[in-house]
This record gives structure tokens, C-alpha cells and sequence, in this order.
């Protein structure tokens, strides 16, 4: 069976980006989409709670059919073991669905393939089945909008690293770019603080929490900011105190 024949006969497998948090930023085409998918897919704690499906919250009010609800239950450890376990019984039943010939939409907080939950279900699922992606507003832009502060201007270099990353690695980026984002913050704060010490850019970074949420917090001297693990949903915003206007 060719590819084409096998895409008419099965169902799409939607990556939709829901955006970090503030509701009115999903998009037009995502709103769509979640509104008229037959199954919706998304990550959920032991509880069964999920932000993408809370953020997502005014478009399941539009819903006017019955929807299924395949939640892929994410233990909350750092053993990828547990998380790949996870992953490959999300993409078993999601592909049950597809092979049904039903749309399954994935919500994914941010943008899907920017250090999106997606991008793990894709890589298993996209040799078989017809895929798709709605992308998102990401956690970076809307700092830079809470911030009300541009990320980069006229020749600024600018880098993205995570919180896991080793601290050389970090610090190697602050040295070598004028704008930088930390993401997944959250338990590598204190290595963090420290690097921003260590390379002099105490000055230019901001810290925000929960970016467009109801306890969104933003510290803009991160010298008084407590030096210990925070949130997950975390991030230090990096740029130069002093631009160049022309």
C-alpha cells in the first residue's frame, strides 16, 4: 500500500501549540482544530491535571460533539526510562485512533517543537501516519513581551540553553552572546545565579515565572531572587544593559 493510499485511509496525528499560558494566545487554526477533532491528546500529571488542556480551556468550551481523551500520564522524575515508557503507550494509543481513520490534535504548552512534549510522539508516529503542526507562541516571546523589552536588536548575537545543560556550556553562552535565554530553569536556579555571577551579567538578566498566567512572577534584579530550585515553568531572560540606538 502506497504512502498516499495509507494517508486517506487513516486519521492525522496534530501537533497543535497552545502557547505558555495566557488562554487568548492560541491561535486562530488551533482553536479550530480542538474545537473539531475527534480525539484530543495531551500530558497529565498522576492527578490527571494538565496545563495544556487548562490553557486550552475557551476552546473545549466551543465543543459542540463528543470528544475522546487520550491523557499520557508523565511521572514526574528524571529517569527518562519512565518518561520513554510513557511516551511509547501515548503514541500506541494514539495510533489506535489514527488507525481508525480519526484526527487525534496533541496539545503541547508553547510552541510543539520547541523543546515541545510533541516532538517525542512525532519521531514514533511520523513513519506511519500523515502528520501535522500548528506551531505557537513559545515561552521566549511572550517573556519579551511581559518584559517589554526586545530580545535582540541590529547585530546581536542571541543563544538558547537549558537549565541542563553542564555550567560550562552556560557560562560559555553568556560569555559569547549578547542576548541569552535560560530555559527549564526551574532546579538548575542556584547553577544559574551562580553563572551569571561568575561571568559578570548579573546586571543584564531578568527571571520570570508562569508567563502569562494568574502567578506569573517577574524579578527584574535577580540579586535578590532566592537561591534555591523554582518552578519549572521558569526562565532568565539575558541582554545587554546598555544598547546601541542607530
Amino acid at each position: 500500500m502506497s504512502a498516499s493510499e495509507t494517508s486517506q485511509k487513516t486519521g492525522r496525528f496534530i501537533g497543535v501549540g497552545v502557547g505558555p499560558g495566557d488562554p487568548e494566545l492560541i491561535t486562530l487554526k488551533a482553536l479550530r482544530l480542538i474545537q473539531r477533532a475527534s480525539v484530543v491528546s495531551y500530558l497529565a500529571n498522576d492527578e490527571g491535571g494538565s496545563q495544556a488542556k487548562t490553557i486550552a480551556s475557551e476552546a473545549f468550551a466551543g465543543v459542540t460533539h463528543a470528544q475522546n481523551e487520550i491523557a499520557i500520564v508523565m511521572p514526574m522524575s528524571t529517569d527518562r526510562s519512565l518518561a520513554n515508557e510513557a511516551y511509547d503507550n501515548g503514541a500506541k494509543a494514539i495510533a489506535d485512533e489514527l488507525s481508525q481513520g480519526k484526527d487525534v490534535v496533541f496539545l503541547c504548552e508553547g510552541d510543539p517543537l520547541f523543546f515541545g512534549s510533541f516532538a517525542y510522539l512525532l519521531e514514533r508516529l511520523e513513519g506511519d501516519f500523515q502528520c501535522q503542526v500548528v506551531p505557537g507562541v513559545s515561552s521566549i516571546n511572550a517573556a519579551s513581551s511581559a518584559l517589554n523589552h526586545p530580545l535582540t536588536v541590529l547585530k546581536e548575537s542571541f543563544a538558547v540553553v537549558s537549565g541542563r545543560h553542564t555550567a560550562q556550556q552556560i557560562d560559555m553562552a553568556l560569555e559569547q552572546h549578547d542576548s541569552v535565554v535560560i530555559m527549564k530553569a526551574g532546579r538548575a536556579r542556584p547553577r544559574i545565579l551562580m553563572a551569571l555571577r561568575k561571568t559578570n551579567r548579573m546586571q543584564d538578566a531578568k527571571y520570570l515565572e508562569y508567563i502569562g498566567r494568574e502567578n506569573e512572577r517577574i524579578v527584574r534584579d535577580v540579586s535578590t531572587l532566592e537561591d534555591k530550585a523554582g518552578p519549572y515553568f521558569s526562565l532568565f531572560v539575558v541582554t545587554k544593559s546598555e544598547r546601541g540606538t542607530r
